[in-house]
């Protein structure tokens, strides 16, 4: 039987994890390379303990997206404020508004009022997006198929030495190993990054007894020319690749259809407007394959092409995503980057390669006016051309911060008005319109929800409060609070972010 291997679907995790986290493209594949070589070579670890750290090291910010909503709402953009959050020490003597001036991007006075706000939310929406993050985390895992120890160090990653971490404040010892050996090297890459190896080791001696494990620490700045040997080694991914413990984990290669969802749902948790947006052209897309007559593995190939295509969104704010008023020039330019780098996270990604050009191409548009290749309509396929359709058809059928739902009769006569002006393919919008019209509903809910339960969860899933619930069921507060622990307890999940994942596993959204 054919396999495929996990760590390609990890790294590209990793990759589009980076992006979402403001960091540089291939930091977390470095990072899983520093943290393999030094538990295997330095600490003498085992191969299951090895396999964690690799695992952890390479997810470590795969929860990064499920709070990222709120995130932007608090600070703006979430995406330059995570960024910052990777190298903000509060064991340093220097107070954080100086801290936050130092990492450049915001002036004085604008360092002091994200510290006052991040003074004030840490102990509640702080806590409340690691939790978020981590249950999302052990999530993804389980639906990758990781052990038990690894999505055990995944609910530590944001914890600390000393204590001073989020969201449980576990402290010293109690912390798994593979998360302390993965906090060490996360902080070496960084540093590495802007002063190399001295710069690293120093940075690490730094963080000892407060972030980092003391005697991590001290192992790793005695071996540092061991452990940052990886980083050397120009091609981070074939690095990483080739650093995975033996055996290694391998899945059929007829689950990629599902591992490709996985990856679609940690984007579409992104915004709150987009939650089930992947899975939602995916069907579509699939559905107009199979009317026009493509090959079944065609339409398998598109299918997975759809529900990767949005993965570049990872790098753009989601205060972007989630606004309601017109976009700066700016903004427009980063939101026609976002095919872009769909593009090149899938091309470096064996596995995933030969979907990114496809996979992209979803902004295109017959008379050569789409984005951000501008290719016309001799250089699209047919299938790009039904991806193109899917996503505008999807788009209008589903809720925008700056707009309600259009239904599907308004979103076919929009979708009919930008064919004959020449900007997409009648034949696929037809298509696509044809496999609308055969969807059908589910005949019951999983895990018993009710409906009201699901309309609930759905309005929970795109961020809602409790009240603004209440207002669009005409009920009150309380009853959607007991409907919520209803849902909370029928699915296992016990965040928002958790039950989001859920609807999107079945299909619930939108």
């Amino acid at each position: 039987m054919e396999t495929i291997r996990v760590a390609e679907i990890l790294a590209a995790f990793s990759l589009t994890t980076d992006m979402a986290a403001g960091m540089p493209v291939e930091k977390g594949l470095r990072t899983c390379a520093v943290a393999t070589v030094f538990a295997r070579d330095v600490l003498g670890a085992g191969a299951d303990t090895c396999r964690t750290v690799y695992e952890t090291a390479l997810l470590r910010s795969v929860g990064c997206t499920s709070y990222a909503p709120e995130l932007a709402a608090l600070f703006g953009d979430e995406v330059a404020f995570q960024r910052a959050l990777k190298h903000l020490d509060p064991a340093d003597g220097t107070p954080m508004a100086e801290q936050l001036y130092r990492l450049g991007g915001w002036t004085r006075q604008a360092a002091h009022q994200l510290t006052g706000v991040l003074a004030e939310v840490l102990p509640s929406a702080g806590v409340e997006a690691m939790r978020n993050g981590c249950e999302t985390s052990r999530v993804l895992g389980k639906g990758l198929g990781l052990g038990t120890g690894t999505l055990a160090a995944l609910d530590d990653v944001y914890e600390r030495w000393d204590g001073l971490g989020i969201p449980h404040g576990r402290k010293g010892p109690c912390l798994p190993l593979a998360a302390r050996v993965v906090h060490v090297a996360e902080q070496a890459v960084l540093a590495h990054a802007t002063g190399g190896a001295p710069a690293a080791a120093l940075e690490v001696a730094r963080r000892a007894g407060g972030h980092l494990d003391p005697g991590l620490a001290s192992a790793f700045t005695e071996a540092a020319d061991t452990v940052l040997a990886p980083l050397r080694v120009p091609d981070a991914l074939a690095a990483v690749l080739a650093l995975e413990p033996r055996p290694h984990a391998t899945v059929p290669a007829a689950d990629i259809a599902g591992l490709c969802a996985l990856l679609g749902r940690f984007v579409d948790l992104k915004s709150r407007w987009l939650i089930g947006h992947s899975e939602h052209v995916a069907g579509l897309a699939a559905g107009a394959a199979r009317l026009a007559g493509m090959a079944p593995d065609e339409v398998e190939r598109l299918r997975c092409a759809a529900l990767l295509h949005d993965l570049g969104r990872a790098t753009v704010s989601a205060g972007v995503w989630d606004s309601a008023h017109p976009l700066t020039t700016a903004d427009t330019e980063r939101v026609r980057l976002h095919a872009y780098w769909t593009q090149r996270t899938l091309e470096r990604i064996p596995l995933l390669a030969p979907l990114a050009a496809l996979a992209s191409s979803h902004h295109e548009r017959m008379d050569g006016s789409g984005y951000h290749r501008g290719t016309s309509a001799p250089h699209q396929s047919q299938a790009g051309r039904i991806l193109a359709a899917a996503d505008v058809f999807a788009a209008l059928t589903e809720p925008r911060a700056h707009r309600d739902a259009h239904s599907p009769e308004a979103a076919a006569t929009l979708l009919r008005g930008q064919a004959a002006a020449g900007e997409l393919d009648p034949g696929a919008c037809a298509l696509v319109l044809r496999a609308a019209g055969l969807r059908s509903d589910r005949p019951g809910h999983p895990a018993g929800l009710t409906d009201r339960e699901v309309e609930v969860l759905k309005l929970a899933a795109r961020g809602l409060t409790n009240q603004r619930i209440g207002e669009r069921l005409s009920i009150s507060d309380r009853t959607v609070g007991h409907h919520l622990a209803h849902i909370y307890d029928k699915t296992g999940r016990r965040t928002r972010a958790g039950v989001a994942v859920f609807a999107m596993e079945h299909q619930l959204l939108p």
